[in-house]
């Protein structure tokens, strides 16, 4: 990420450190993020905002499970600053893979060209 891309997502967002990971075996893929301003980082953590992971290159949009006794695999309420916030997206069939550049998109907040580590 570019450090002009870093300075907006800090002060449009309150939030750095993004990161896009490939994890269990590639069956998941992480999305975190670290809350710098609770109040910006708001819409990122609201129950109202399905989030989604978009490979331009793959043709796919990834969507967080909902497991039966767990719920979504997201972590919501209010952020607080300081913390490390995920979400995980299931990648069925594996098709997003390491080296992949993604999109993250949560409500109105939008990060493009991550790349999948």
């Amino acid at each position: 990420m570019t450090p002009k891309a870093r300075e907006y997502y800090t002060l449009r967002w309150g939030v750095d450190s993004l990161n896009v990971r490939s994890v269990e075996s590639g069956e998941i893929i992480r999305f975190t993020y670290r809350v710098l301003d609770a109040q910006k980082a708001g819409p990122l953590n609201d129950k109202k905002n399905e989030p989604s992971l978009i490979d331009p290159k793959a043709g796919v949009k990834l969507v967080i499970p909902s497991l039966e006794k767990v719920g979504k695999l997201r972590q919501s309420g209010s952020p607080e600053a300081g913390k490390v916030y995920w979400m995980a997206f299931s990648n069925k069939g594996r098709v997003v893979k390491r080296g992949d550049r993604v999109n993250v998109l949560i409500g109105s907040f939008q990060a493009n060209g991550l790349t999948v580590e």
